[in-house]
């Protein structure tokens, strides 16, 4: 796959662990879009070396895309962690 394909995955996949993780978060919509496209390669990469499955070049691929979804998700939470609370509530 290539870097676009890559990033479209990350896009699907911030939104698939926004759906999967609602609330509020402190980046808002583009912060999170950054999350997932970050999430698919962090995915993609824990994938790669700590699973022993090799990236594929297929783009409808289920293992990858949990892994990036996965990988979204382990970023959105983290990002809540850190950042959840620099900014008052209303």
């Amino acid at each position: 796959m290539g870097i676009l394909a890559w990033l479209v995955l990350g896009l699907f996949a911030g939104a698939i662990a926004k759906i999967l993780l609602p609330g509020r978060d402190p980046g808002g919509l583009i912060g999170t879009t950054f999350i997932g496209i970050a999430g698919a390669f962090l995915g993609g990469w824990g994938s790669a070396h700590f699973l022993d499955r090799p990236i594929t070049t297929d783009f409808y691929d289920t293992a990858t895309w949990l892994s990036a979804i996965a990988g979204s998700l382990a970023l959105l939470i983290a990002y809540r962690i850190l950042f959840g609370h620099s900014r008052s509530r209303r």
